[in-house]
């Protein structure tokens, strides 16, 4: 059993955090504010661009810019803008569809776990997260 998120979620988190603090970040930018690249930023920042949170201007005198308040957006709004929807009915042990009429040993702990997770991460809004001060000491990041 795996509860973990991809990098690409922690990016985008550190993204929005990142822009909460600036008017207008260019790529490059802000991609070392957060230790990435800048192709991969592109990738991290369509689905916060698709909701609405971020607004990205082309050009030289274009950028990201935050266009949402972090008080309105909570972490699993993040993961699930990033990762797709979160998946109730799935079996912790097995791959199939896990519910009250056939339910694993683990089905109702782990449902309770679950939406205990769940109701945690939609409650904690962004706002109240520190600002990545610097990118993550084992990433490589292009010039």
């Amino acid at each position: 059993m795996r509860l973990e998120i991809t990098r690409k979620t922690d990016l985008a988190t550190q993204a929005l955090l990142a822009l909460g603090g600036a008017s207008r970040s260019k790529s490059g930018e802000l991609a070392r504010r957060i230790g990435t690249t800048p192709g991969f930023l592109a990738q991290v920042m369509t689905p916060l661009v698709g909701r609405g949170w971020v607004h990205s201007e082309p050009g030289p005198t274009g950028g990201y810019f935050l266009s949402a308040d972090l008080n309105e957006i909570s972490v699993l709004q993040v993961i699930e803008a990033v990762e797709g929807p979160t998946e109730s009915g799935r079996c912790v042990l097995e791959r199939r569809p896990c519910d009250a009429t056939g339910a694993c040993a683990l089905h109702q702990p782990w449902t309770r776990a679950r939406s205990q997770l769940l109701a945690e991460l939609a409650a904690t809004k962004l706002s109240t997260l520190p600002e990545p001060a610097t990118a993550h000491p084992n990433t490589e990041v292009a010039p």
